[in-house]
């Protein structure tokens, strides 16, 4: 059974957060960084850099974390995360 990966890049060059969730960290960041594979919005932002990851989900619970931080649409809450392992935990459990 794979497991999945929330993550958080960051571009310096447009000063913005993505965030979506993978089975294959390395494989993502290099689509969102390859300038002729990537047609999605991200494109305009390369390089982007790995800011923060929440390893060893299940898929559906992935999913719940991702839509969770995306909808805080908060760029302070996610600035925090990496400083913060008990809000990380505490999404792991509610989004079992």
């Amino acid at each position: 059974m794979d497991t999945f990966t929330v993550y958080i890049l960051y571009s310096p060059t447009i000063d913005k957060f993505y965030i979506g969730y993978t089975s294959n960290i390395e494989q993502r960041l290099h689509f969102h960084n390859d300038s002729d594979k990537n047609k999605i919005w991200t494109k305009r932002g390369q390089p982007w850099e790995v800011f923060f990851t929440i390893q060893g989900l299940h898929k559906s619970q992935a999913l719940k974390i991702e839509k969770y931080i995306k909808r805080m649409k908060s760029k302070k809450h996610i600035q925090e995360l990496p400083n913060n392992p008990k809000s990380v935990e505490e999404l792991k459990v509610k989004f079992r």
